[in-house]
């Protein structure tokens, strides 16, 4: 019986050798073969853990709320000295004390329109504006999130355009055709995997900058209220309509 031979197909492998293949690539080798696009994900990616840490140092509760100062300012009769509140917020810049010594800088040079209601106002509007100014640094990791998905998409962009010169050069081998290939999956890759972080970064840190800043608005209401003597009025109530 006679043994015909096999036919070879083209970009056919045995068995065993396809079963043998391994990628022994490390993430290096993937940062290489993603193209130039792939260094200013890099910088991005420093830029967006460098804000998430500025984030965490800044903006936490601790932060904004110093205990020293909550402590100092909210026991009774301690805001009525002005000189002295106003000392000890220069000494202690933040935004609860900013606050405060604006307030006392009004009570020291004896206005006319020193009330509570200016005060309050006068309150409402330095918590907003330094709301504003700390918004401006978490909405840069928004800014990144939007535009980290572009940049991918320019480095598919170029990783086309590579295996597209190779087929116009007329080099139709497919190992001719990998290196664009990758290099845009890689770049597009990349992109998510700086978009995503960051997206969520961004949100975490707009909460947590709005809640605090409540209760900083919160804790210079309460303040303000001992310094006009209301809260003690108000405790007092109470104890009068109990006797």
């Amino acid at each position: 019986m006679v043994a015909w031979p096999q036919p070879a197909w083209p970009f056919s492998r045995p068995p065993q050798a396809a079963a043998g293949v391994t990628s022994d690539k490390s993430l290096l080798d993937l940062y290489r073969d993603g193209g130039p696009i792939m260094h200013l994900i890099a910088l991005c990616s420093v830029a967006v853990v460098s804000l998430g840490s500025y984030c965490v140092i800044m903006f936490r509760r601790g932060k904004l709320m110093p205990p020293n100062v909550v402590a100092r300012f909210e026991q009774p009769y301690q805001p009525a000295r002005p000189a002295a509140a106003y000392q000890f917020c220069q000494d202690h810049p933040g935004p609860l004390t900013g606050a405060l010594a604006r307030r006392s800088r009004k009570r020291i040079s004896e206005r006319d329109m020193f009330n509570k209601s200016a005060m309050e106002n006068s309150i409402s509007d330095d918590c907003f504006r330094e709301e504003t100014k700390m918004m401006v640094v978490v909405n840069y990791l928004n800014t990144f999130a939007v535009l980290a998905p572009m940049i991918g998409l320019l480095g598919t962009v170029a990783g086309m355009i590579t295996s597209f010169s190779a087929l116009t050069a007329g080099k139709a081998e497919a190992t001719d055709l990998a290196k664009g290939i990758g290099e845009a999956l890689i770049a597009t890759g990349g992109g998510l995997l700086l978009a995503i972080p960051s997206m969520f970064l961004y949100f975490f840190f707009r909460g947590m900058l709005t809640t605090n800043m409540a209760d900083v608005h919160k804790s210079l209401s309460h303040m303000l209220d001992l310094f006009t003597g209301e809260a003690q009025t108000a405790q007092a109530v109470p104890v009068l309509a109990g006797e």
